[in-house]
């Protein structure tokens, strides 16, 4: 559910797509491996919410726009929301790999396994996250 959320930042979504998910998982309970049961939920809610996006993009048009220099609000800046701000507009394959390490504390393996990709891209998709978080807390500190 934290995973769903903190993808998402709804909670109402998140709810209904791990309730989907979990549906799933009885649907499928003879097919999935008592072992493996974690990574397949981590995995259909992975799959279920990058769907999700790809439908609400068609049905809506999203606009983002930039904040021109110096219209910040000074709530703005508290920490959690700087964050929560940053990691939304990164991909959603890096937001997934790092939700999955830093907030779930799972293996590189681990989330190989969850969203079908190797150790190493897993490694690579977690640094470039990490460096795109780095340019914009570096720009968004700028404008402090």
């Amino acid at each position: 559910m934290r995973f769903s959320v903190n993808f998402l930042r709804n909670e109402e979504e998140a709810k209904d797509i791990v309730q989907d998910v979990f549906e799933k998982l009885w649907m499928n309970r003879e097919k999935v491996e008592l072992g493996k049961i974690k990574a397949w939920l981590f995995t259909c809610a992975n799959h279920a919410m990058l769907n999700y996006i790809q439908k609400k993009n068609r049905s809506c048009e999203f606009n983002m726009t930039l904040h021109e220099k110096g219209s910040y609000d000074q709530t703005y800046y508290e920490s959690k929301q700087v964050i929560q701000h940053v990691v939304s507009i990164l991909p959603p394959l890096q937001k997934s790999i790092l939700l999955l390490r830093d907030l779930e504390g799972y293996s590189y393996d681990e989330i190989g396994e969850i969203l079908d990709i190797s150790a190493s891209q897993v490694k690579v998709y977690l640094f470039r996250a990490r460096m795109k978080m780095k340019k914009q807390l570096t720009q968004l500190n700028e404008l402090a």
